[in-house]
Formats: structure tokens, C-alpha cells, sequence
């Protein structure tokens, strides 16, 4: 018996349908198939099946990319609509004006087709205008777009020829999306900070813009029942020029108020804005009338550590910027032609100057650069000096007591840079990590104050000075983070304040021992429990009434002063006694209080907000700027509200992008402008 044999059929008239281009006609005996050109697979070839099952499968095959199922669409609608229309960019720009938001494109047939690499399955994919126009106000939102970008004719095109049944909305309507979106975002965090055990802290940062208008940002810091640090913007404020401390101090208050976290507040962080000690009076006293702060409001008041090296750095650029104005022009004079380069060259080796750093001029808005520019040129002093013998031209050489000054001047900067990488390395950092660098810096502090030479103890002074400003404020604070840290515990303490303190050393390390405990003491007494709704959450007394309660607090004070089992003290004292936990570089504090937790009950509440504490308030990309946080032009042209809501709701976002997708999200238009 003969096997018959396939032979590609002669093509008696041109087949005209586009899915032709995926399907070849062959004939077996004498039935046509049409055999697809991607997965192999034969379908009936006869002219009386039509093509519609051959476009059926063509959406269904998995060996197939899924880049022309849009042609295959779109040639079937053509046959019912024959007005559609073909748009390429360029008849695009030209038809910019007359573009509504229901023109239909397809396209550009001459455009070649690139491989998917990996296959998509469209055959049950239905196409949802709803939640097409949410995925895009979403993804403006999270990468910072400008909502005109929906106006632009680019994108316009590029939309119709991905998706053509997409209709393209106005910058409107995509405002208000991403309201409705930002409505939700919000109420899901206001349920996950009511959900917390523990309090929150909260920063408030000054933004400027290229319009002079000023905003006010506060964000939330807290450690969730996972025990990870979260940061969450809760309010972007557009601050009114006419704005007195008292109104300001109203502004925050009515966000705490609005949020309900008036009760659930543990500190503020303040990085630098005017008026702040009594913005700083007016919140405290207005928390106080409900309920009484912590420690008497002692560790309320917290300050940016970053801003204060910025700020310590800043005076001290000042005091020496005539110094700094002749090394910048030495180093022009030697880079102003290869002439004078090479003769700088030849004096260098002369003086046995290795040069591995080479010369460079400082950037205006970093102050760090200008500490690099000094330590560049300190490398070549002795070249320096030998040049004004050797050239003439050469009129910005600084003399040898110059030269003492930008050296000494360095060895301060340098320290303040060392400290500031510290603080920033990590994204979020636990209030632990503070105590020993700032430590470090005091002590440096006295030794500067002490120099012979007047000029340079001057400067000391006055660091030293706007130093324990910040000292009295907040050392506090952070020497109770440090404490409860298992590494350092009371040792950290013991060993930092006689070099602080020298003879009153045992008087300042009983006040911060009599501190930790006062406070834990009002963690044990439930004197500083949450408010009436998450007390029940976290196991206390329950109650049909609230003024049951209230009236149970006195009963909770008078059993832990009569109690011969002093839960909370014997939970301390048990932390501070057992031995410290050995330093190495992978330990995670905040994965020890979760294991210890059980063992610690009390004590790890209270380790929970005090950890929490932002310390610093700066990143990195800020904390070597001489400049502030300044909006773009896109964000700072919006309503009040809008601006809020495309703020706040990016922040959101990128955090919930970060926990389940990538721990990197770019941002296209940055609210952090570093110079106009």
C-alpha cells in the first residue's frame, strides 16, 4: 500500500486573510489541511471552513508569541469598521490636536515582530477597561509620573497598538483615580497602625520648592508585630505662608487627631524648621491634657542627628572658607592649561609626592566634596609651597598657618563623615546604633576645645556648643536604645561617661539607671498602656465601660507598689544581669527581641518603641547636601490634596512593591531635587 505523499498545495487564488501568515496549506490524499506554523498542529484547510477557527486557535497556541494577536483583532474589526485607521509616531505628532480619547489605532504593520520569550496563553484573557484604568493611575503613582504623561501623543500611540479596545483618558480622570486609589491605601493604613500593640514615632520634615511655597511631611515609625521597622508617610501639608508657630502647631495636632494616634505617640523628630521649641511646647502640652507622656515628656523631644552634623559642618565650612577659597583657585591655577600641569607634576616628584589622589574642585551643593577637595590637596602641600617659588602667576598660596588650619579643619570634617555614613548606610536604622558614634564625637569634642591655637579652639567651641543643644535633648533617649541592645547593656554607658564626665561620672550613669527603670516601672504599671480599644487587643483588663477603667488605673498603681513580686523590675534586672551578647557584624537586634520576646514580656514592649525612635531622619542622598528637601516642579504645580494623595500614595505603594516584588523601585520624577 502507498503512503501517500504531502505535497504543499498550488495556491489556485491569493489567500487574503492575515491569518494565512501563520498557517500553511497542505494536502494530504484529498483533504486540505492548514497546518500552523508555530506549534505544527493541523487544522481543516478547506475553503468551505472558513478562517475563524483558524483564528480561534491562533489566540489559544503556546508556541506563538502574542505580539500579533493585536493584528489578528484588529484585521477582523477593519472587516466590520473599514474607517479604522493606521497611525504611526509620525502621523501622530502631526494629528496631535485632533486626537480624542475614542480614536481607534492599530499597528504599523511594517513594524518587524520580536520573539516573547516566554509564552502567553490569551485564549481565556479578557480585556477590563476598569482595571486597566486603576493598573495605570497605580503605576503613576508609584514611579512618581507627571499625570500630563496620559496627554502625551507617544504615549497615546504606544497604548492604542499594545491594547486598541483601551480608551485613553484625560489628566482628570486620571487624577481622580488615583484619589480612589489613594481613599483606599489610606483606610488600609489606618487599620494596620490601630492594629498595633506597640506606639508609634513620628518625624516632621520642612520641604521647600521652586515656587518658595513650604510643606510640612510627617511620617510614622514603628515596629510592626513581626518585629520589622516600618516607615509610612502619613501627610504631605501645604504650609501657608501666613502660618505662625501656634497654627503650625495646629496643623500636626489636627493630623494627630485625624489619624487617632494621639494616644499611641511616643516621640517626635524634628530635622530643622523655625520655631521648633515652641511647636515642640504647644504638641506636648496638648498630649499632656489627655494623657501623661512618658518619663514626664523627657523623650519626646527628639532631634535629626544627620541635620546636626550637617548643621556642625556648615559652621565649620564657614569659619574657614577663606581658607577653602584659596585652595579651590590653587587648584584651578594648576588645571587652567597642560603647561602648568606638568610643571606642577615635575615639582611633585621632586618632593617625593606620591600623588594616588588626584587634585579635584568641590561641588557647590555637597559639602562632603569640599572635605575631599581639602584632603586632595593636603596630599600635595609641599608641592603647593614649592609652586609660589617656581611661578610667578601662581597668587593663591596659602601660608603655613593656612595649611595648619585646612589640615586640622579635614581631621573635624572627616570624623562628621565617618558619623554621617554610620547613620545612612542603612535604609531604616534601629535608635541603638546612635549612642556609641555620638559618643565618640563628644569626646572628640573636649579634646578639640583644648587646642592652643585660638582659631581652632574657637571653631571647637562653637561645635561644642551647638553639640550639647542636641546632647540635653536627646542623649537620653539614646542611651536607653544602647542599653537595650544585649551587645552593650549598662557597659556601654560605663565605659562612654568617665570619658564624658570624668568625676561626675557615677552621678550621670546613676541618673540614665534610675531613668531606664522609672520607665519601666510605668510599662509594668499599665500606666502607659494604649488607648481603651487596643488595651482589650493586647490582653488587659476588659471592661463594659471606659470609666471603669479610668477608675482602675489608681488599683493598677496601688498593686504594683504593694506587690511583693515586682514583675517589670525583676524582668530588667534579669536583662542587665545576664552576661552581653558578643559583637559580631550579623547580628540583628531587632531579630533578638523577637526570639527573646517570651523571656522579656515587658521589657520587649518597652525595646519595641524605643527602637522605633527615629533617630535621623536623613538619607543619604541628602545627608551630604548643603540643601533641603526640595519638591519638583510636577508635584508642586498640583492641588493641595492631589499633591497629598499622589505623595503619600507613592509611598504606600513602593513599600508594598518592595515586600512582594522588588527590594528596588525607581522613581522617574524624584521629590528630592539636589540643585535647580
Amino acid at each position: 500500500m502507498e503512503i501517500p505523499i504531502e505535497t504543499p498545495i498550488k495556491k489556485p487564488k491569493r489567500l487574503t486573510s492575515v491569518v494565512w501568515n501563520h498557517f500553511e496549506r497542505v494536502r494530504k490524499a484529498d483533504i486540505c489541511y492548514a497546518v500552523c506554523v508555530h506549534c505544527k498542529k493541523k487544522l481543516s484547510g478547506s475553503s468551505n471552513s472558513g478562517t475563524t477557527h483558524l483564528r480561534n486557535h491562533l489566540l489559544r497556541c503556546l508556541k506563538r508569541s502574542n505580539y500579533d494577536v493585536t493584528q489578528i483583532l484588529a484585521a477582523k474589526r477593519k472587516k466590520k469598521d473599514p474607517t479604522l485607521a493606521v497611525v504611526t509616531y509620525e502621523e501622530g505628532q502631526r494629528k496631535e490636536e485632533t486626537i480624542s480619547p475614542v480614536t481607534t489605532f492599530k499597528f504599523d504593520p511594517e513594524v518587524k515582530k520580536e520573539e516573547v520569550n516566554v509564552p502567553i496563553n490569551l485564549g481565556s484573557v479578557r480585556f477590563d477597561q476598569e482595571r486597566s484604568r486603576l493598573d495605570l493611575a497605580r503605576m503613576i503613582m508609584l514611579h512618581g509620573y507627571p499625570l500630563a504623561m496620559v496627554d502625551h501623543i507617544g504615549f497615546k500611540i504606544f497604548v492604542k497598538n499594545l491594547q486598541p479596545q483601551f480608551e485613553v483618558l484625560t489628566n482628570s480622570a486620571v487624577e481622580l483615580d488615583c484619589m480612589t486609589i489613594y481613599a483606599k491605601e489610606k483606610q488600609k493604613m489606618y487599620e494596620a497602625i490601630h492594629n498595633l500593640h506597640g506606639r508609634i514615632s513620628l518625624s516632621a520634615d520642612v520641604w521647600d520648592s521652586s515656587e518658595n511655597a513650604r510643606y510640612m511631611c510627617l511620617t510614622a515609625f514603628y515596629i510592626d508585630e513581626d518585629w520589622k521597622l516600618q516607615k509610612k508617610m502619613l501627610n504631605f501639608i501645604t504650609l501657608d505662608p501666613s502660618h505662625t508657630d501656634d497654627i503650625l502647631s495646629e496643623v500636626v495636632i489636627k493630623s494627630l487627631t485625624d489619624w487617632a494616634i494621639d494616644r499611641k505617640l511616643f516621640s517626635m523628630t524634628f530635622d530643622h524648621c523655625t520655631g521648633y521649641e515652641e511647636l515642640i511646647f504647644r504638641i506636648k502640652d496638648w498630649l499632656s491634657q489627655n494623657r501623661p507622656l512618658l518619663k514626664n515628656g523627657e523623650l519626646f523631644d527628639v532631634r535629626c542627628a544627620v541635620q546636626l552634623m550637617k548643621s556642625i559642618v556648615s559652621d565649620v565650612m564657614e569659619a574657614i572658607r577663606d581658607v577653602t577659597h584659596k585652595v579651590r583657585e590653587s587648584i584651578r591655577h594648576v588645571k587652567s592649561s597642560q603647561v602648568t600641569l606638568g610643571k606642577f607634576n615635575e615639582i611633585a616628584q621632586q618632593a617625593a609626592i606620591s600623588g594616588e589622589r588626584p587634585l579635584i574642585l568641590d561641588c557647590g551643593q555637597q559639602w562632603s566634596s569640599t572635605y575631599l577637595m581639602l584632603e586632595a590637596a593636603l596630599d600635595y602641600r609641599g608641592a603647593f609651597c614649592l609652586l609660589e617659588e617656581h611661578d610667578p602667576t601662581y597668587t593663591s598660596a596659602l601660608s603655613e598657618t593656612e595649611w595648619d588650619h585646612a589640615s586640622a579643619i579635614a581631621g573635624y570634617v572627616k570624623l562628621f563623615v565617618e558619623v554621617t555614613n554610620v547613620f545612612t548606610t542603612n535604609k531604616y536604622s534601629t535608635a541603638n546604633i546612635y549612642f556609641p558614634e555620638i559618643c565618640d564625637i563628644h569626646i572628640q569634642l573636649i579634646e578639640w576645645c583644648k587646642n592652643p591655637d585660638k582659631f581652632l579652639s574657637d571653631v571647637a567651641l562653637k561645635m561644642k556648643e551647638k553639640f550639647d543643644r542636641y546632647w540635653s535633648k536627646c542623649s537620653l533617649t539614646l542611651a536607653i536604645a544602647a542599653i537595650l541592645d544585649p551587645r552593650f547593656k549598662m557597659k556601654l554607658v560605663e565605659y562612654y561617661y568617665p570619658q564624658i564626665y570624668d568625676s561626675d561620672a557615677p552621678n550621670q550613669i546613676k541618673a540614665i539607671s534610675d531613668a531606664i527603670r522609672e520607665l519601666s516601672n510605668e510599662y509594668a504599671m499599665g500606666s502607659s498602656s494604649l488607648d481603651p480599644d487596643t488595651a482589650g487587643a493586647s490582653g488587659s483588663l476588659a471592661s463594659t465601660t471606659i470609666g471603669t477603667r479610668d477608675r482602675l488605673r489608681g488599683f493598677d498603681k496601688f498593686l504594683h507598689e504593694t506587690s511583693q513580686s515586682h514583675n517589670m523590675t525583676s524582668d530588667l534586672d534579669k536583662y542587665l544581669e545576664e552576661p552581653v551578647f558578643p559583637r559580631n557584624y550579623d547580628f540583628s537586634i531587632l531579630n533578638w527581641w523577637k526570639v527573646h520576646t517570651p523571656r522579656y514580656p515587658i521589657l520587649s514592649m518597652m525595646a519595641r518603641d524605643i527602637l522605633g525612635v527615629p533617630a535621623s531622619t536623613l538619607g543619604p542622598e541628602l545627608a551630604f547636601n548643603n540643601r533641603g528637601r526640595v519638591l519638583d516642579h510636577h508635584r508642586s504645580s498640583l492641588n493641595p490634596d492631589a499633591r497629598e494623595a499622589l505623595i503619600c500614595g507613592q509611598d504606600w505603594l513602593r513599600m508594598e512593591s518592595e515586600e512582594y516584588n522588588s527590594p528596588h523601585i525607581y522613581t522617574a520624577v524624584p521629590l528630592t531635587v539636589e540643585s535647580k
